[in-house]
């Protein structure tokens, strides 16, 4: 499994970014309220960084000590973690939208709106960067009993 790509998690965040400013847009032009995400999302945010942290520390420190681990037990936190990174980018641009847009408007938004969008921001930032941690903690080394394929090559 190759590691996340920051080009991917660019791409996702410029993309969110596009649909999050789009998003309020659409609401302002129908005539309805813009969009103001809940206060708890960047809690929740963060406590689903703290779970991916405490699954990839097992395997961290299974390899620092030179213990056989499960592979598949590996593969399923470096998984999530990587599922976390992309979902914190799409979380980090979408809220960004969000608030360019605000930031835009003639009126000026409310001050609770803007905090809240800057905790989420602050939130998926923190989740992308942990999960990215967590990825590279769940990198096993080489198993010295698989050979490579054109080691022993004629």
């Amino acid at each position: 499994m190759k590691r996340t790509s920051p080009g991917v998690l660019l791409v996702l965040v410029l993309l969110a970014t596009g649909a999050g400013f789009g998003f309020d847009h659409m609401l302002t032009v129908t005539g309805r309220a813009t969009f103001t995400p809940s206060a708890y999302l960047p809690v929740l945010l963060l406590l689903i960084a703290l779970a991916v942290f405490l699954l990839a520390w097992p395997v961290r420190r299974s390899v620092r000590d030179g213990h056989r681990i499960d592979p598949f037990r590996a593969l399923r936190a470096a998984t999530l973690a990587r599922a976390s990174s992309l979902v914190g980018a799409i979380m980090a641009g979408f809220d960004l939208g969000l608030l360019l847009f605000l930031s835009t408007r003639p009126v000026p938004a409310p001050v609770g709106s803007v905090v809240a969008m800057i905790a989420l921001i602050i939130g998926a930032a923190v989740l992308v960067g942990v999960a990215l941690i967590a990825e590279q903690f769940c990198t096993l080394p080489k198993d010295p009993d698989e050979r490579q394929p054109d080691e022993h090559a004629p």
